[in-house]
C-alpha cells in the first residue's frame, strides 16, 4: 500500500500488477495515468458522483477518460474502501479491497495487488495566511530560483512551497537552498 504518489522506486513493485487508486483530484488522476504504463489493471475509486465529475483539472480528466475508453482504467463511482484485504505469509501483502457503494450501500470485493491513497495534499501553512503570499491552494510563493518569500528575511522550503513534486528528496534539496539563501541574506545585513 502506498500513501504517496507512485515514486520511481515503487514502479518495480507494481509492474504488471492490479492496483487501485483512491481519489478524484489531480494527484489521484496523475497517479492513475502513470500507473497505466506499468500495471496490468488500474481501478480508480472515487467517492463522488459521476454526474458531478472528478475534481481533477479538465486536461487530466480528458486523458483519464481516453485511457478508460482504451480499457486501461476502470472507474468506480460513489464508493469508498471499507477494508484493505491481505495475508501475512512472512510479509504482509495486499490481496484485495472491500468497496462500499454510498448510493445503495452494497459491498463488493475487488482483487488487487496494490492500493494507492491519493486523496489530496494540503500544505501546513495556515499559520501564515494573510502574512505571506500564497497560491490558491495554500502553498507559499517564493521568488524565482530562490526560497525567499514575499517578506524579506523569511524563507520557505519543502512541501509548504512545492506544489508539484512533493518528494522527500526535493524537500531536502529546497531545505539546502533555503539554508544557503539565509546565509547570503545574513551576510548582507552584517
Amino acid at each position: 500500500m502506498a500513501y504517496l504518489a507512485a515514486q520511481p522506486v515503487m514502479d518495480f513493485f507494481f509492474r504488471n500488477k492490479r492496483v487501485v487508486v483512491v481519489g478524484g483530484g489531480n494527484t489521484a488522476v496523475e497517479e492513475a495515468l502513470h500507473l497505466t504504463n506499468l500495471t496490468s489493471q488500474v481501478t480508480l475509486i472515487y467517492r463522488g458522483d459521476e454526474k458531478k465529475g472528478l475534481k481533477a483539472e479538465a486536461i487530466l480528466q480528458k486523458r483519464l477518460f481516453k485511457k478508460k475508453q482504451e480499457g486501461k482504467i476502470t472507474i468506480i463511482w460513489n464508493s469508498t474502501i471499507e477494508e484493505i484485504l491481505g495475508n501475512d505469509n512472512g510479509a504482509k501483502t495486499v490481496t484485495g479491497v472491500r468497496i462500499k457503494n454510498s448510493k445503495n450501500n452494497t459491498i463488493s470485493t475487488l482483487e488487487v495487488d496494490g492500493v494507492f491513497i491519493a486523496i489530496g495534499h494540503a500544505p501546513n501553512t495556515s499559520l501564515f495566511t494573510n502574512q505571506l503570499d500564497m497560491d490558491s491552494y495554500g502553498y507559499i510563493i517564493t521568488k524565482p530560483n530562490s526560497t525567499q518569500t514575499s517578506i524579506e528575511g523569511i524563507f520557505a522550503a519543502g512541501d509548504v512551497q512545492d506544489n508539484k513534486y512533493r518528494q522527500a528528496v526535493t524537500a531536502a534539496s529546497s531545505g539546502c537552498m533555503a539554508a544557503l539563501d539565509v546565509q547570503d541574506f545574513l551576510k548582507k545585513i552584517e
